[in-house]
């Protein structure tokens, strides 16, 4: 199935930084009108004058349910498709650290419960489309976690088993939506600076990710994750130590 993007409403959220950004600018140019979640308001609005009038901006403190549940009732009556990109990552070493985070903070808050709670608020207006599609972001650390960020690594991976089991739900009800698991390589964007080689641009990871929503796929492997299903059937523990 080939989707059409051209005069879908599609939502992206962290829209003004990295994958966000590049997703919002190339679903535009498609043709897409494209509403940007973030925090940013001064961003939203350099992006809005940027991208033109297909680019609406909500500003949301996604952590946040009261501002989670005031752009729920800011978006429209219908949507084709919602892309829960935005994500924080935090280093860490519980032994080491003389203040770690309380892991039940942001990571979780943002990574996890605000991904879900979009998804399952915005269901009855997704249904209304004849051909609607959400897509998760995870990683590869959710296949095999990274020392310094496991809670990172878990929020990743509980993202990854309610894609699947809510994907298993909307086959069931709702068989023209699509739910996608994007899994990504290390990404050149501010969550990596300084970290690893290799990275591939925000921009390139989003062509692939929209390349993908457009053939309907359901798992996306964007770049070198490609490899990481093969690698961890013959070598997991050669997959275990790449992404440790």
């Amino acid at each position: 199935m080939q989707r059409e993007l051209s005069g879908k409403t599609i939502v992206v959220t962290g829209a003004t930084r990295g994958i966000g950004r590049a997703l919002a600018g190339q679903l535009v140019a498609k043709g897409a009108d494209v509403i940007g979640v973030a925090r940013d308001q001064s961003a939203l609005v350099a992006m809005a004058a940027k991208l033109g009038p297909a680019f609406t901006s909500l500003r949301c403190d996604l952590a946040d349910p009261s501002d989670r549940h005031a752009l729920c009732e800011a978006l429209p009556k219908q949507i084709d498709g919602l892309i829960n990109n935005a994500a924080i990552q935090i280093e860490q070493d519980y032994f080491t650290d003389p203040a770690p985070r309380d892991p039940s903070s942001i990571e979780i808050a943002l990574n996890v419960t605000a991904a879900i709670a979009l998804t399952t608020r915005l269901l009855v207006r997704l249904r209304q489309a004849p051909a609607p599609f959400v897509v998760n972001m995870t990683s590869g650390v959710a296949i095999s976690p990274k020392e310094r960020a496991p809670v990172y690594s878990a929020t990743k991976a509980a993202l990854s088993s309610f894609t699947t089991g809510f994907r298993y739900q909307a086959q069931t009800h709702c068989p023209q939506m699509t739910v996608a698991e994007v899994i990504l390589p290390m990404v050149d964007t501010d969550m990596t600076a300084g970290r690893g080689s290799g990275k591939i641009s925000p921009d390139q990871a989003a062509a692939q990710i929209i390349a993908g929503i457009i053939g309907g796929k359901h798992r996306i492997w964007v770049g070198k994750a490609r490899l990481l299903p093969l690698l961890n059937r013959i070598a997991p523990r050669l997959v275990a130590r790449m992404l440790r």
